[in-house]
C-alpha cells in the first residue's frame, strides 16, 4: 500500500495524504521516500502548463502522524554510521524541501500530532487543527533530539516555546498550540475540511506569482532559511545521538514497554 497518496483536482489543488493509520502515520523510510516523490512532483508541475497552486497536507485514520516509527529507527540505530547520517538526512531534508515549496501548504491535524509530526506543522504555511488534537515534541523522551526540525519550530513557535516543550517532550492540547503560534485555527473536529476549504479557496483567490513571492520573502527572514552547512551539522548531531548509549536506552525501553534507566524509579 502507497504510504503517501497524492492527488491532484482541476483547480490545481493537491491533496497528499500520510497512508499508514495502522500504525498513526508513523514514518518510516518508505514514507519519507513519499513524501519527497509529492514534493518532486509538485516542483515539476510548476514549469507545466497545469502547476500547482496549494498543497493540503493529511494524516488518514484517527491520528495525523506520531512522529517516527520507532521500531523503523531501532533497527536505523543498529545500522553503520553512514546508514544513520543517510537516514537522518533524509527525514530533514523531507522537512526542509516541504518548508521551501514555492506554493502553499495547507495541513489539517486530526488527534495526535507528534515527535517529528511537529517539524511538518512547522514547515506548513498554514495549519489547522480539531479541538480534540494533541501535540509533543518528544524527542527528548527515548534519548534523542529534534535537531533536525528546530530551524522550522523556531520559526513556528520561537526558541522560547521550543526550549519550554521539546526539553520536557510533554504533550499539549488544541488551545496551547494555538497560543504558542503552532496552529492558526482550532476547530470541531468535523468542521476541519470545511474551514480547510475556505482557507485553500482564499489562496486561490489570489496572485499565483504574488503568493509565491511573498512565501519566498517571507521564508528569507527566517530560522529556516539557514545555509547548508548549518543544515548540515544538524544532520549530523542528529544521526550521531541515535547511536549514543543514551538514546540505545531510550529506544529498547519502549520496545520492552519498561521506563527508560534516568526516570525517577517510582514511575
Amino acid at each position: 500500500m502507497t504510504t503517501v497518496l497524492v492527488d491532484v483536482d482541476q483547480r490545481g489543488v493537491a491533496s497528499v495524504t500520510l497512508n499508514r493509520p495502522e500504525v498513526n502515520n508513523a514514518y518510516d523510510e518508505t514514507m519519507l521516500h513519499g513524501l519527497h516523490a509529492a514534493i518532486d512532483a509538485t516542483e515539476a508541475s510548476l514549469s507545466s502548463g497545469s502547476p500547482v497552486r496549494c498543497v493540503v497536507l493529511r494524516g488518514r485514520g484517527r491520528h495525523f502522524q506520531a512522529g517516527a516509527d520507532l521500531h523503523w529507527l531501532s533497527a536505523v540505530q543498529a545500522g553503520t554510521p553512514e546508514e544513520n547520517l543517510a537516514a537522518s538526512e533524509l527525514t530533514g531534508t523531507a522537512i526542509r524541501r516541504l518548508s521551501a515549496l514555492a506554493v502553499p501548504v495547507v495541513a489539517l491535524v486530526q488527534g495526535a500530532c507528534l515527535g517529528g509530526g511537529t517539524g511538518v506543522l512547522a514547515a506548513a504555511d498554514v495549519v489547522l487543527c480539531g479541538e480534540d488534537s494533541v501535540f509533543s515534541i518528544a524527542e527528548v523522551r527515548w534519548g534523542l533530539h529534534a535537531s533536525i526540525i528546530l530551524p522550522q519550530l523556531a520559526d513556528a513557535i520561537g526558541p522560547r516555546q521550543v526550549r519550554r516543550y521539546a526539553l520536557a517532550g510533554e504533550r499539549f492540547d488544541a488551545a496551547e498550540a494555538h497560543r504558542i503560534g503552532l496552529v492558526h485555527d482550532v476547530v470541531a473536529r468535523d468542521a476541519l475540511e470545511a474551514r480547510g476549504a475556505e482557507v485553500v479557496e482564499a489562496i486561490l483567490a489570489s496572485g499565483p506569482g504574488a503568493v509565491t513571492t511573498t512565501k519566498r520573502l517571507a521564508r528569507a527572514l527566517s530560522w529556516t532559511a539557514a545555509e547548508d552547512g548549518s543544515f548540515d551539522r544538524l544532520v549530523a548531531e542528529h544521526s550521531t545521538a541515535r547511536q549514543s548509549a543514551e538514546a540505545h536506552e531510550g529506544l529498547s525501553a519502549f520496545l520492552q514497554k519498561r521506563a527508560p534507566a534516568w526516570a525517577p524509579s517510582d514511575r
